[in-house]
């Protein structure tokens, strides 16, 4: 086998590749190699490589929204929060979208800006583009409020949304973890283990949920 026929195929969605060409010009081939490039680090975790690929990327095509968003998660999941919301404010505006919204709110709760986590998680709600976005927001927006020491609103909002179900999907554990955990604080013991053993009947392996039960008694 040849080095070429063994070299990783790098690509990218059909979209994405016309977004880039649309307005790449001349270099279009190079940036949409980039844009793979870029995609591929992501992929295997390789975040500040990801970064180092798209800043030329979006100097040179600002008003690109897969170069923004995809710059924005990477930002995101190094810990640049800051730059991480400048990146996804960008996509936001862009493309009107609603689907970053959780992770830009997240970026902000960070910052402790929390009237703009407000304000976005309004937005979100009032699109309701799918449940497991709208779980994400109602997660974020309640650490928010539990941030601001307001604790029976923040179990208030995860607890009208926490009710079992026979087939959950990860967006219900991710509820049922986050609302465990504010039980926890709020010193409901009793109901944060329930919460906990829901968890880890339905996924032993979810985040720490194994831990956190057995330290709870």
């Amino acid at each position: 086998m040849s080095s070429r026929s063994g070299r990783r195929r790098r690509t990218v969605p059909d979209d994405v590749r016309s977004e880039i060409r649309a307005r790449g010009g001349e270099k279009a081939d190079r940036y949409v190699e980039q844009m793979a490039r870029a995609a591929d680090a992501f992929r295997r975790d390789r975040d500040r490589e990801v970064v180092g690929i798209l800043r030329p990327l979006r100097d040179a095509l600002p008003d690109a929204p897969s170069v923004r968003e995809l710059l924005g998660l990477a930002h995101y999941r190094i810990g640049n929060y800051a730059a991480a919301a400048k990146e996804l404010e960008a996509y936001r505006n862009v493309t009107g979208a609603v689907d970053q919204h959780p992770v830009l709110m997240d970026c902000y709760r960070a910052k402790r800006r929390h009237r703009l986590v407000d304000d976005l998680w309004a937005e979100l709600a009032a699109a309701s583009p799918s449940a497991a976005l709208v779980a994400e927001g109602r997660i974020v927006e309640a650490g928010s409020l539990a941030d601001r020491g307001r604790l029976d609103d923040a179990l208030a909002m995860l607890r009208r949304r926490a009710d079992d179900v026979k087939r959950p999907r990860d967006h219900h554990l991710r509820l049922w973890y986050a609302l465990a955990d504010l039980e926890e604080r709020a010193g409901n013991h009793a109901e944060a283990r329930a919460l906990f053993d829901r968890v880890r009947r339905r996924d032993p392996q979810f985040a720490d949920v194994t831990e956190r039960r057995r330290a709870l008694g």
